[in-house]
């Protein structure tokens, strides 16, 4: 009996629908949030096993986080009085940093002030190592990535799918694919701040140098952009890399505004994270953590996976022949109204 309970718990009831045809939502907005609802549960599941390959880059950065706090510490701002604008104290420089113990009295915490051009040094090497550590952390998660995008294609088409067999079917038949799209994707971040760097350098005595600077960031966002399509188009359609390539930059243009509306939705969180950081930096460093373990990726995955299948219903499913579209919506009120049309109509004549 237990290993029943447990069976369907991990992997659901074969066969069983969300809803009656009747039942069906009429559009994709109350689909989503049906859909949400009921799958709610299996998000937290399907998210446990996908937060495992995303804890290698959760705790670089949070260690690079933590650095960063250490760094800010280390310069000796001061309040003037006077002007009511801080200053940085160079009488400090040198000096150990201080801080209070639990009983008031000031300890020293190992470590020492610094000019701020030393820490914008420090800062600056600290990014490109964390640039450098996110080439393999990313790149791992790729093939992971192919199986939670099938499952929750699935998902937000109101189909069936188990979480662990058809997650681990989606990974082995996509984990090439999926692995080129994440290696590309980590080298991004790194070879763009690397030539924004050296560019800008450069633009400080030649001003035409900030051309390629803007068109290496542009290059950066197209990319970020058209990522969204890639992994669900390797899932969804057998195609070559290159074509999974092209219709993925052509679909991000084409639906520019929503491509760019959907990447800031998911930035959303972390922005939310890094404002309560400069209020509470103990929670700010904590709270992201949780959020991603629990439920963020496997819940980014399904709002992405929403979104793109209409994408393709509308610009690819809609030119194959015999291709199915609007999966999980309820269109009879629409041919009934069709229907109603066309008998007026005949009727008038």
């Amino acid at each position: 009996m237990f290993e029943k309970l447990m069976n369907n718990y991990y992997f659901g009831k074969s066969g069983k629908s969300d809803y009656s045809p009747e039942d069906l939502p009429k559009n994709r907005w109350q689909q989503f949030w049906e859909i949400l609802r009921i799958r709610f549960s299996g998000l937290v599941r399907l998210n446990l096993m996908y937060a495992v390959v995303w804890l290698p880059m959760l705790l670089v950065l949070l260690s690079v986080a933590s650095g960063y706090t250490n760094i800010t510490s280390m310069v000796p701002w001061a309040l003037d009085d006077t002007t009511g604008q801080y200053y940085v104290d160079e009488s400090l420089i040198g000096t150990p940093v201080m801080t209070l113990d639990t009983d008031g009295n000031e300890v020293e915490t190992g470590l020492t002030y610094i000019s701020q051009s030393d820490a914008d040094e420090m800062s600056h090497s600290m990014v490109t190592i964390l640039l450098l550590l996110m080439v393999p952390c990313i790149t791992i998660t790729g093939p992971a990535t192919a199986g939670v995008c099938y499952v929750t294609r699935n998902w937000a088409r109101d189909e069936h799918a188990f979480i662990w067999s058809d997650f681990k079917d989606a990974v082995k038949a996509n984990w090439k694919q999926s692995l080129v799209v994440s290696f590309i994707t980590s080298l991004v971040p790194i070879v763009v701040y690397m030539c924004w760097q050296f560019y800008g350098d450069l633009s400080a005595t030649n001003i035409w140098m900030g051309i390629p600077q803007v068109l290496v960031l542009m290059a950066g966002v197209i990319w970020a952009l058209a990522v969204t399509y890639m992994h669900p188009l390797i899932v969804s359609y057998e195609l070559r890399l290159r074509d999974v390539f092209r219709n993925a930059f052509l679909l991000a243009i084409a639906r520019l505004p929503m491509s760019v509306g959907i990447r800031l939705l998911h930035a959303l969180p972390m922005v939310l994270f890094f404002v309560l950081y400069l209020f509470s930096p103990g929670w700010g460093l904590l709270a992201p953590f949780v959020w991603y373990v629990l439920l963020g990726f496997g819940l980014s995955r399904f709002v992405t996976a929403s979104y793109t299948n209409a994408v393709f219903d509308r610009f690819i499913n809609s030119r194959i022949e015999g291709a199915v579209v609007n999966r999980g919506l309820n269109l009879q009120q629409d041919d009934d109204d069709d229907e109603d049309e066309d008998e007026d109509g005949e009727n008038a004549e």
